[in-house]
């Protein structure tokens, strides 16, 4: 999906108030999310490049939050893909 914000998915496809933004760097994707119920969250935190999410995964401790679904570089790629074709 997109909008004037960019590319984006649900990483929660339950809770449709977040999104996850995608866009493509110079040598791999990047990550960004947005909460309706959170408007501080997108100015605060910046984009954040992929090998940065892997890097910190280890460090996560919040229930209920799954960084590897949160931030999943499957739908990334796909997301830049498909929007690479429809240009």
């Amino acid at each position: 999906m997109k909008d004037d914000k960019g590319l984006y998915y649900y990483p929660f496809p339950l809770n449709q108030r977040v999104r996850m933004y995608v866009r493509e760097g110079v040598d791999e994707i990047w990550f960004r999310m947005w909460n309706s119920d959170d408007a501080k969250l997108w100015d605060e935190h910046g984009w954040v490049p992929y090998q940065a999410i892997k890097k910190a995964q280890g460090m996560y401790q919040i229930k209920d939050f799954d960084p590897k679904q949160a931030y999943d570089i499957q739908i990334a790629q796909a997301l830049i893909k498909e929007d690479k074709q429809s240009e």
